[in-house]
């Protein structure tokens, strides 16, 4: 008998997600491990007429043997099959359950960097041209990340997505949108912290379930040659499986001009010399999600945490009006709930973690 929370799960992800309609075609790509919640989406596409569905399973230690075997033809090769897939459907679910988070962590950074590169133009096609969604099954390898009995995190995850009125927090959530739309200059203040950037003609998103499960964010882009000051950063940086500790970073003129890190320092710099849109910021979001409240080591919740923000260095999106390309988008979380500030203007709106409008 399939779990009733997956059941549950699998409608909210195809009905409010998706909003999947007969007679369109869908990707499911998904790791193996979350296959029963794959076969659940499957079995409701299928019943609400579905013209087409292409099921892709996969996982981190596919990815750690191409990695290790390609040579540098292969690395360098666009993906032609890949494009024609998601160029001729509607809808792409991606449903991500490593059995292994760290399989990535040993792989030359260079070497990723580059492949990122090359299928940059997927990306882009996937996010500005289909209704995609990318969500989480829990596994014994994320419980462990996030110090949690797998019991517990399944818990976790799945009160995350089936207790949430989707509905009411996007109410809620349209009135700060509306106010970062008309605001100019944000100010970040906390812990070894003074960051302003400029938001000024930018488009902010009201984010409550449509492509993040689960959600519960509004985020816009930065002008950018705006950002000046520091940030430390309150969690370590996740990438491809490597961990990054007390990542600070100095902006000037709106480009990373020096970042550190505790750990890992120097493929941090790596990455972020990936290409010239790298050192920019793509993203200012400011996490709303007050049920999600502890770091657990998924950016797909940590940078919902409710008093949070995060900044992605990186590729911005075009709904958001942003002028920044590159093939890295990589999300760094400030919890600003103990000593923070956030300004809109002149204007405090929120601090240590709590909104004042």
């Amino acid at each position: 008998m399939v779990d009733r929370r997956i059941k549950k799960t699998a409608d909210i992800l195809v009905n409010h997600s998706l909003k999947f309609k007969k007679g369109e075609k869908i990707i499911i790509a998904s790791d193996i491990e979350a296959k029963p919640l794959a076969l659940e989406v499957y079995k409701q596409v299928i019943k609400k007429g579905a013209l087409e569905v292409r099921v892709k399973f996969d996982s981190y230690e596919f990815a750690k043997a191409y990695f290790e075997n390609a040579n540098n033809d292969q690395i360098e090769h666009y993906p032609k099959i890949e494009e024609y897939e998601i160029k001729n459907v509607d809808c792409y679910l991606r449903i991500s359950a490593p059995s292994n988070t760290r399989a990535l962590s040993t792989i030359n950074a260079n070497k990723i960097s580059k492949r990122s590169r090359v299928t940059l133009p997927l990306a882009n096609y996937r996010v500005e041209k289909t209704r995609w969604l990318i969500t989480k099954y829990p596994t014994e390898a994320q419980a462990q990340e996030a110090d949690m009995p797998l019991s517990e995190y399944e818990d976790f995850v799945f009160n995350a997505i089936n207790r949430v009125d989707w509905k009411k927090m996007r109410k809620d959530q349209e009135v700060i949108r509306k106010l970062m739309n008309k605001t100019d200059v944000v100010r970040i203040i906390g812990k070894d912290t003074d960051l302003t950037l400029s938001i000024n003609g930018r488009r902010a998103e009201n984010c409550a379930g449509e492509f993040n499960m689960p959600d519960g964010e509004i985020f816009t882009s930065v002008v950018e040659n705006s950002a000046e000051g520091f940030i430390l950063y309150s969690f370590p940086a996740l990438y491809m499986g490597r961990e990054f500790h007390n990542v600070r970073l100095e902006f000037k003129k709106g480009r990373v001009i020096k970042a550190t890190a505790d750990k890992n320092e120097s493929d941090l710099n790596k990455i972020l010399n990936m290409d010239r849109g790298a050192r920019l910021i793509g993203e200012l979001g400011i996490g709303n999600n007050f049920a999600i409240h502890r770091f657990t080591k998924d950016i797909l919740f940590d940078e919902k945490i409710g008093g949070t923000i995060h900044l992605a260095l990186g590729k911005g999106y075009k709904a958001t009006l942003s002028r920044n390309n590159s093939a890295l988008h990589w999300d760094m979380i400030k919890d600003l709930r103990g000593d923070g500030q956030l300004w809109f203007d002149n204007k405090l709106v929120q601090k240590n973690g709590k909104w004042l409008i």
